[in-house]
């Protein structure tokens, strides 16, 4: 909430006295819902088994809601805080809350980074956030960077997931540090040079067995993010924070040269078909709907929104099915993807997102500004209300002296400030 909208909140309140709101790593596909479970916990979004992604699309559902202006059920966001352990991690997910975790507990970096960028967003749990902060501190390795599980290998997913819980809470990366590294010393260590035939530009997972860099869309979409220090919810780059997506080698390259050499090789990747494609099984090459929605976050966040017009348009015209398959993640994947682009999510492609999304899950406990009117209109509404000599204090000063014609004032009002 902005300072023009606190105002005009007060004022009104005074007018009312007057007159008597494995899913792991960034943008792996969510699982399919044709295996649903006949038993999915109360609370938990989506109903498919929750062993492997509970914590992980419950925290994109909640942060897509926020994202679109909609308030989350508050069993929502109980069941997974609920998911915390005593150490402040999170795990993919835990069918009995009340047993404490132990040593066979499986927790990761992913799904902690994510629930804490979903309930900072929702607030009224700083506890439950800097529990979780604390735990991620505590489990960074020497080379600046996480992996997925405490104590294994960094790669450029977690550390970029990470990174977005760092500053989505107002914590600058530069300042945790493992061994004199950064997170971002980490994440520079997976960028592929521009001089490589095959792949220029791009973020590896890992490095192989042998050590090599091999390009990876997936990690390339979450490493141009987390080079710009950017979360799952990001605005579109613009001005002079907006670097040209070519491909330029340096002998010291910054993180926002290796996130414009990333954004190059995601636009050349996508140039063909207008989506990313991934081979399942050995089978031929399939359109891949959740690493096109990640590219098109970090498209628009490096270089702005005109450059994700391509694949955005593509997932407009054909993602709808993709989500309905697959279920909330998918749904908030695609509202990032809208969001980062100045999308309206509740006319994309002819699908609601927000409404989808929401049927999900518990009904959410209500809407905001942003969910009844576009960013640009509220803020044009609300500039008009605060450079007018007619605002909304000068309301109050009429009911103050006509108190018999208040209803019908505010009334005519309210009319016209519809969206």
């Amino acid at each position: 909430m902005n300072v023009r909208r606190r105002s005009s909140a007060a004022a009104l309140a005074a007018i009312a006295v007057i007159g008597a709101a494995t899913a792991p790593a960034v943008a792996a596909d969510p699982s399919p819902s044709s295996s649903s479970s006949k038993s999915a916990p109360s609370g938990l979004y989506g109903t498919t088994d929750p062993q492997y992604d509970g914590v992980w699309r419950q925290s994109l559902a909640l942060l897509a809601q926020d994202t679109a202006g909609v308030v989350p059920s508050s069993k929502a966001v109980k069941w997974l805080t609920e998911q915390q352990c005593a150490n402040g991690s999170f795990g993919p997910f835990r069918a009995d809350p009340a047993k404490a975790c132990d040593a066979k507990t499986m927790v990761d970096t992913n799904s902690t980074a994510a629930a804490v960028q979903a309930l900072w967003a929702v607030g009224g749990h700083g506890d439950v956030v800097e529990d979780a902060l604390g735990w991620l501190k505590s489990v960074q390795n020497e080379d600046g960077g996480w992996g997925y599980s405490p104590g294994t290998p960094s790669d450029a997913n977690s550390t970029s997931v990470v990174i977005g819980a760092l500053t989505a809470t107002e914590t600058n990366p530069e300042d945790v540090r493992k061994g004199g590294k950064s997170p971002y010393d980490a994440l520079l260590t997976f960028a592929l040079p521009c001089a490589k035939d095959k792949g220029a530009g791009a973020f590896a997972f890992q490095p192989d067995k042998d050590g090599k860099l091999l390009p990876n869309a997936d990690a390339t979409a979450a490493g141009v993010l987390g080079s710009l220090g950017k979360g799952l919810v990001t605005e579109a780059g613009s001005g002079a924070k907006a670097k040209a997506a070519t491909c330029s080698d340096a002998d010291e390259p910054t993180r926002e040269q290796a996130a414009a050499n990333g954004a190059s090789y995601l636009a050349d990747a996508l140039a063909k078909d207008g989506h990313l494609v991934s081979a399942l099984g050995g089978s031929a090459d399939q359109p891949d709907y959740g690493n096109t929605a990640d590219a098109v976050v970090a498209l628009a966040a490096q270089g702005g929104a005109d450059r994700a017009a391509e694949p955005l348009a593509w997932l407009e015209k054909n993602a709808a099915k993709w989500a309905a398959e697959s279920g909330p993640a998918a749904y908030a994947q695609l509202i990032f993807a809208a969001h980062a682009t100045g999308t309206d999510p509740r006319a994309f492609g002819g699908t609601d997102l927000v409404e989808k999304l929401n049927a999900t899950g518990p009904a959410p406990q209500g809407t905001t500004a942003k969910d009844t009117a576009t960013a640009s209109d509220a803020d044009e509404a609300e500039k008009k209300d605060d450079d007018s000599p007619f605002g909304v204090w000068w309301f109050v000063g009429v009911c103050l002296v006509f108190g018999i014609g208040v209803g019908f004032l505010l009334s005519n009002r309210n009319k016209k400030q519809q969206p």
